[in-house]
């Protein structure tokens, strides 16, 4: 996803390929690491996949200075919630919250598209775009590799399935994505959000759930 102010000056974005995908047990987000400049790769180790609660987790996709803002944002307001309420804030009152915030800024709108998933009563997974809106998802994906990781991910998504029967389909959905999608690339990153909290898998995992 490529972005460019009326300076014609272009920031460092993520083109990004992120997916989301709700289980039994928990949600799985995944995403490439590659962050792009025009023609230029700007970093090849961006993450692009945040914990902003222990039950909450975020994936990134446009300019990395808006939803960096985003999520630090996010994180500090889901703190303040726990504060006051002295519990967690519910995952879709989280989403909302989110949308919110991008939805009053839309004149001067972050450029971002982002997932959000958790864990409450139930798994949940909620895609939320520059403007505020908001939809609940079973699967989904965002950035420039999306439109190839929808084909992965229409075919092999297992709907009732586990954490464990999942994670191949994350990760080739967004390996499929990154050969052919130029602005994701270098490797694959796969995190989850369970009852336990947030855990990322190192990228020999990764590698081995490819290669599958």
């Amino acid at each position: 996803m490529e972005l460019n102010n009326e300076k014609s000056v272009q920031a460092v974005q993520t083109g990004t390929t992120t997916v989301g995908l709700v289980c039994k047990d928990g949600v799985i987000l995944a995403s490439d690491r590659r962050a792009t400049m025009g023609y230029l790769i700007a970093s090849k180790d961006i993450d692009k996949v945040y914990s902003v609660d222990d039950h909450i987790t975020m994936t990134i996709a446009g300019g990395v200075g808006d939803a960096q803002t985003l999520i630090r944002w996010m994180q500090a307001e889901l703190k303040l919630y726990k504060l006051r309420h002295e519990k967690r804030i519910p995952v879709e009152a989280a989403a909302t919250l989110l949308a919110n915030i991008l939805a009053q800024h839309k004149y001067y709108p972050f450029f971002v598209q982002l997932l959000l998933g958790g864990v409450d009563e139930r798994p949940r997974l909620f895609s939320i775009d520059m403007l505020g809106g908001v939809t609940e998802e079973k699967f989904t994906s965002t950035g420039s590799g999306s439109p190839i990781a929808y084909g992965v991910l229409e075919e092999m998504y297992k709907e009732n399935g586990t954490i464990e029967d999942n994670l191949k389909v994350a990760a080739k959905a967004v390996y499929s994505a990154m050969k052919r999608d130029a602005a994701s690339g270098e490797r694959v990153d796969i995190t989850i959000i369970t009852k336990d909290g947030f855990k990322r898998f190192d990228k020999n995992f990764v590698n081995q759930l490819i290669a599958q």
